[in-house]
């Protein structure tokens, strides 16, 4: 089971680096152009459509990580951070949404003799523009102080 601490001590898992409102414009660049991707994809190519769909999700929560200076590898664990420590930016229902779209994602990439939920696809696709934009409230609204705060919570751990 992937935890906070698990994915600190883990190689690619979660560290600290300079905060960079740069970089995270730049993944918000390319969350956008996910988003697009899988616009384009929904009636042509569905595992392309749901890769799509929870890159741009993570593409924009991983601009918070980088505004805050956070760097992970491991997708689970990055969504263990989001999990246990952006939960004062980021609903439960947000959280519940990039986990199944990271879910659904990895079957219809590595399990193409399984059947998805069309309800779950249908689910995914519609949230996804609302998470980016909840991504990038988030970006526009973060603080200093709470990037601090946060920052020292990681330390701690370490």
């Amino acid at each position: 089971m992937v935890n906070l601490n698990w994915c600190i001590k883990a190689k690619d898992g979660i560290k600290l680096r300079d905060p960079s409102d740069n970089l995270a414009q730049s993944y918000i660049i390319m969350a956008e152009n996910a988003l697009g991707t899988m616009n384009r994809e929904r009636n042509l190519n569905m595992v392309f459509a749901i890769s799509a769909c929870y890159y741009s999700m993570y593409y924009s929560l991983y601009a918070v990580l980088m505004k805050i200076g956070i760097k992970c590898e491991i997708h689970a664990c990055t969504l263990e951070f989001m999990k246990s420590t952006l939960s004062a930016f980021y609903s439960a229902e947000d959280i519940k949404i990039i986990n199944k779209a990271f879910e659904l994602r990895g079957i219809a990439q590595y399990y193409v003799d399984r059947v998805l939920d069309s309800n779950e696809i249908r689910l995914i696709l519609l949230k996804a523009p609302s998470f980016l934009n909840k991504s990038k409230e988030i970006l526009s609204k973060l603080n200093e102080k709470e990037v601090q705060i946060i920052r020292e919570k990681i330390k701690a751990l370490l």
